[in-house]
């Protein structure tokens, strides 16, 4: 059994291990010099590059391939590649991606999830915990709670992999049975559930007497819209206040967050964006008609409201425009591109960092709510929500 403390690894320890990741990865082909001729295009390496001196790579890669004991893979040491190259970064953030997992990672975004058990799973203390889970859904009705630690998959040890690569596994045909091992205080606990399709759209809107209650769980390509279509309605409807939960909310496309906040903020600067290689700019709210600008707004965040929810929130607190209740924020303010490869791979790279209007740095940093509420573990599964209820009552 594991004993289950929580887990810390150093900027350099991360750096270390990715430059290490790289050697081996290159060094078992046939040859660095060789690998970066042939395959230079496709890791955006040129042959020719003066600045660049990979000798001494030569001279480790020499020495394996001379001395390794097994059979070369030269597929598997230019992937080794890839990934090292951009994990001896040391920004978790900047990931190099195969086929396979871009193909996922475009899924995850567009809230493709397919067929699984309804989790929302996060890193919280150097372990991947589910977050919460989705109404109607097998691990809710199987009895999963926020906080359990993902231990076990099918019997396989999954503990120390990635949110990413643990929820492949738990992923799987409708109908088909998975098997999830959690801990949760200190001892294990398993649960065999049946997949079912998932639905997970990115936004909804309840009521609550004159109150509309806007989730939006990510930052979808409609997301902007498809809320812009809900508060069309409020007029009509009545409604006289709104809550905007982006609780757990991990981000998505800055456009969407454009899109949204051009409810609040007419034609005006939303964000500030600083990057070494492509310059300072501004990014300003989307064209609109600020439906909401007077509208009284409370927006609730925790400790998973990141990227651009963190924009979103960032910007209604600069203008005055919401009341920001719960828990500081994740603090991821940086900017990724994504660029695809010639082979179907694809590179994420942080290219910039983010700001808010008044120029607030957000990495790092979060944002600070106005009113301070949490809302713990055992809450959750016992359905109370002091944050929406205070919410409520502001």
């Amino acid at each position: 059994m594991v004993e289950w403390k929580e887990k810390k690894t150093s900027l350099g320890n991360a750096i270390i291990i990715g430059a290490v990741m790289l050697i081996i990865g290159v060094g078992i082909g046939i040859g660095w010099s060789s690998i970066v001729k042939n395959y230079g295009p496709y890791l955006g390496i040129s042959s020719s590059n003066s600045e660049v001196n990979w000798g001494s790579l030569d001279e480790v890669y020499n020495k394996l391939s001379n001395t390794y004991n097994g059979d070369i893979d030269v597929k598997k040491a230019v992937e080794g590649a890839k990934k090292g190259l951009a994990e001896s970064l040391g920004d978790v953030y900047t990931v190099y991606m195969n086929s396979d997992e871009s193909s996922d990672f475009y899924d995850d975004l567009h809230g493709n999830v397919g067929s699984g058990i309804g989790v929302e799973m996060g890193l919280r203390d150097g372990y991947v915990r589910v977050l919460r889970t989705l109404p109607d859904n097998p691990a809710r009705k199987a009895g999963i709670l926020a906080g359990d630690i993902i231990y076990k998959v099918n019997d396989e040890e999954v503990y120390n992999l990635s949110t990413e690569e643990i929820s492949k596994k738990v992923r799987g045909e409708v109908g088909s049975e998975v098997k999830i091992t959690v801990v949760r205080d200190g001892e294990e606990k398993s649960f065999t559930m049946k997949r079912e399709t998932i639905n997970n759209v990115s936004a909804y809107v309840e009521y609550d007497g004159s109150t509309a209650i806007i989730t939006v769980t990510r930052f979808d390509d409609d997301t902007g819209k498809m809320v812009q279509g809900f508060a069309s309605e409020f007029e009509g409807k009545g409604i006289k206040k709104v809550i905007l939960d982006l609780r757990n909310n991990g981000g998505g496309y800055v456009s969407a967050a454009q899109d949204l906040l051009s409810l609040w903020i007419k034609d005006e600067p939303v964000l500030l964006q600083k990057s070494k290689h492509f310059g300072d700019s501004v990014s300003k709210s989307s064209q609109g008609k600020a439906l909401l600008k007077d509208m009284k707004t409370v927006v609730l965040v925790n400790g998973s409201t990141a990227s651009a929810s963190e924009i979103v929130a960032g910007a209604l607190q600069d203008y005055e425009k919401a009341t920001i209740v719960g828990e500081e924020t994740y603090g991821k303010g940086v900017v990724q591109q994504l660029f695809n490869l010639s082979d179907g791979s694809m590179l994420k790279v942080t290219t910039a960092e983010w700001y808010t209007p008044k120029d607030r740095s957000i990495n790092g940093e979060g944002i600070k709510p106005d009113v301070e509420v949490e809302r713990s573990y055992e809450d959750i599964n016992a359905m109370r929500d002091p944050q929406m209820d205070k919410a409520k009552k502001l």
